[in-house]
C-alpha cells in the first residue's frame, strides 16, 4: 500500500497516545536491543531511543514514504537505524530483548501464527509490545465495508474488504500463553475529540482516510470521480454516524488492544 505521511501525522497526538501508553507498561529496565517493528513515520521509535539511550534500535517499516519521514525524526540518533523490510516475513539475525509494534500488526493476517512467531524473535527474559486497533466494528470502519461491497462498488473494491483483523483480548492471550511467562493483554477505548476542520471534511473521514481508506482509495488512483463519489457515499454515513458537537467538534471513540508478554529466562 502507498502511505500519506503527512494524512497520517495530521492526527499525531491520538495516534502516538497509545504508543505511550504501551511503552509505560513495558517492564525491561535496560534492553540492549529493540526492534519497532511497523515504526511507520519513526515518532515512536524516536520515543524508544529517549526512554533506552543505550539501545541499538531498528526501526522496521515497508514503506519507502514512511521511512522517509522516520529518518527525519530520528536523525541525531546513532544508535537507530531504519530498515525497508516486509513486516510478515521479518525475522531477526539473533533474538532480541524488546519487539515493540504499535498500530501495525493488524494489517498483517493470521494471529493465531503471527504473534507467537513473532514472540519467538524475543530473548530470554525479554518482552514483546503490541497495540492494534480494535475499532473494526464501529461506523467508521464498517461504514466502508458495507460501500465496498454494495452492487454499485463491488467489482472495483469489494476486493479489499477484509474481515476484523484483531481478535478478542482472550484468544491473544491463549495464543501466547503457552509461549511466554506473563502474558498481558487489555482494552481501551479512547474518546478522540477532533477538532473541526478549516476545510470542512469531517474530521473522521479525515483520520481514517489515513489509514482504513488507504487500500480503497488506492483501488480508485487515477479516478478523480470515482474517487470522489466513495468518499461521497462514505461521508454521508459519517456525518450520520458522529454528529458534530455543539463547538464544532466531533466525538470519535476509539478502541485499542494492547498485549505485553515477557519470555522465560
Amino acid at each position: 500500500m502507498s502511505w500519506d505521511p503527512q494524512q497520517y501525522l495530521e492526527f499525531e497526538d491520538h495516534r502516538l497516545r497509545p504508543a505511550i501508553d504501551l511503552l509505560a507498561r513495558v517492564p525491561l529496565a535496560a534492553p540492549r536491543t529493540v526492534v519497532d517493528l511497523g515504526c511507520g513515520t519513526g515518532y515512536v521509535t524516536r520515543l524508544l531511543a529517549k526512554r533506552w539511550p543505550d539501545a541499538g534500535i531498528v526501526g522496521i517499516d515497508n514503506s519507502e514514504p514512511m521511512l522517509a519521514k522516520a529518518r527525519a525524526a530520528c536523525a541525531g540518533l546513532p544508535r537507530v537505524a531504519l530498515e525497508l523490510r516486509d513486516l510478515a516475513a521479518w525475522t531477526p539475525a539473533a533474538p532480541v530483548d524488546l519487539v515493540f509494534s504499535n498500530a501495525a500488526l493488524h494489517w498483517l493476517p493470521d494471529h493465531a501464527s503471527l504473534l507467537p512467531r513473532v514472540a519467538g524473535a524475543v530473548a530470554a527474559g525479554g518482552a514483546l509490545a503490541v497495540q492494534m486497533p480494535g475499532n473494526f466494528g464501529a461506523p467508521s470502519h464498517t461504514a466502508v465495508a458495507d460501500i465496498a461491497s454494495s452492487e454499485r462498488w463491488r467489482v472495483r473494491l469489494g476486493s479489499a474488504v477484509r474481515e476484523a483483523p484483531v481478535a478478542s483480548p482472550e484468544q491473544y492471550l491463549r495464543w501466547l500463553a503457552p509461549h511466554c511467562a506473563s502474558v498481558d493483554v487489555w482494552e481501551t477505548s479512547y474518546l478522540q475529540r477532533l477538532s473541526a476542520r478549516e476545510d470542512g471534511e469531517h474530521p473522521v473521514v479525515s483520520f481514517v482516510s489515513g489509514t482504513w481508506l488507504v487500500p480503497f482509495l488506492e483501488r480508485l488512483e487515477g479516478d478523480a470521480g470515482a474517487r470522489t463519489a466513495f468518499l461521497g457515499d462514505y461521508r454521508e454515513r459519517i456525518a450520520r454516524a458522529y454528529p458534530a458537537e455543539r463547538d464544532g467538534s466531533t466525538l470519535f471513540p476509539f478502541r485499542r488492544v494492547f498485549i505485553v508478554a515477557t519470555m522465560r529466562s
